[in-house]
């Protein structure tokens, strides 16, 4: 009977050392872990059922969830009817959060300032920072001092084009474990957005850059879900590689995510087109996440097999669900997390990828990571 039973430290461990005893028992103060058995020796006994549990709350806790809400969304797990008063709580940590981000992204911005200007701006660089570290804001003066050293090293950008290459040296994390067209790729989604922060959110299979670079070679057809998407990819390019590129919902009204999603819903002939679409093709779904969703269902059932899929649709509750049945699909496939996407991006990972194959065919580094 005892085996059946773990004591708090094979609790912790079973859970996966992401949580240590003392966190097990601050969880019982709280509420969060019901009171355990006691031994004979007065020590505390779980069931698998409370290690369970554990793994939920810390599954939770990882997402970013307060305690106190975890505790209310574990209370209420029976219930089939939404908590108003929870669902209110959450809005507003999602506000804070936002705000959050909000204030981060203004410091981003500010050493943006610093460390993307290229050598044509050092001088006046070595003169902001020199400022910045005299600066005193007890005075309206000191910060209108520092906003005319600003719009002084601003103006010197006038002279010169950007070094974009350089800008990106200074801003990318580490990638030396990438390969050079991977590289390539993400810093074409960067200078697209204007955001170095997405490099954390893109995802790549093993095999997707291979997997586009061998359908392209066979002349594969290229799919777009709307023609705002096929109308951005470098046709020049995919026509020297003699890729034909076609539109699943070939509706030329259908200009954004709201009209792209609603097509899906009220029009049944791109689904026929689905249907058509030859094996080894490559699919692109840059606006609307319910056309990926039925990607994704059409690839389970053996309906359609693609070399590999471009998946960045935006949205807010449909888009990163149908991202992740994407990633679970076994399909070579090259997607952005969570809500972020847009046509524009996923036709730069074409591009990306059709410019580098014609560029440099015999480059065999992305081979490393397989």
């Amino acid at each position: 009977m005892k085996d059946q039973y773990l004591t708090i430290k094979e609790l912790t461990k079973n859970v996966g050392g992401k949580v240590t005893p003392r966190m097990v028992r601050h969880y019982h103060t709280l509420g969060l872990m019901p009171p355990a058995q006691r031994s004979s020796g007065n020590y505390r006994l779980y069931t698998q059922q409370d290690a369970q549990r554990l793994k939920r709350i810390v599954a939770l806790k990882e997402q970013g969830f307060q305690l106190s809400h975890i505790q209310q969304l574990l209370t209420n797990d029976s219930e089939t009817e939404v908590n108003p008063t929870l669902m209110t709580q959450l809005q507003q940590q999602y506000q804070a959060v936002i705000s959050q981000i909000s204030r981060l992204r203004q410091t981003a911005t500010a050493l943006e300032g610093i460390l993307g200007r290229d050598e044509h701006c050092q001088t006046l660089q070595a003169n902001l920072l020199a400022h910045l570290r005299l600066l005193e804001v007890e005075t309206q003066d000191s910060l209108e001092g520092l906003e005319q050293l600003w719009q002084n090293l601003d103006a010197a950008v006038s002279s010169h084009p950007e070094d974009f290459k350089e800008s990106l040296q200074h801003l990318l994390p580490e990638l030396c474990d990438r390969s050079e067209i991977e590289i390539d790729l993400l810093s074409q989604l960067v200078l697209a957005c204007g955001d170095v922060s997405i490099i954390n959110f893109v995802r790549l299979s093993r095999d997707a850059i291979a997997a586009a670079r061998h359908a392209m070679l066979a002349q594969c057809q290229i799919v777009g879900d709307v023609p705002a998407v096929t109308a951005t990819l470098d046709q020049t390019r995919l026509a020297h590689l003699k890729c034909q590129v076609t539109t699943l919902i070939n509706d030329p009204h259908v200009t954004d995510v709201v009209e792209a999603e609603q097509a899906f819903w009220q029009q049944s002939t791109w689904v026929e087109n689905l249907e058509k679409i030859p094996p080894q093709s490559i699919l692109i779904v840059g606006y609307a996440p319910s056309v990926l969703m039925k990607i994704c269902e059409a690839i389970s059932l053996h309906q359609i097999q693609p070399a590999l899929v471009v998946a960045m649709p935006i949205g807010f509750s449909h888009a990163p669900a149908a991202k992740r049945r994407l990633i679970r699909s076994g399909i070579p496939y090259i997607t952005i997390e969570r809500t972020m996407g847009g046509g524009l991006l996923a036709a730069v990972v074409i591009n990306a990828l059709a410019k580098s194959l014609i560029d440099k065919p015999n480059c065999h580094c992305y081979l490393q990571s397989l």
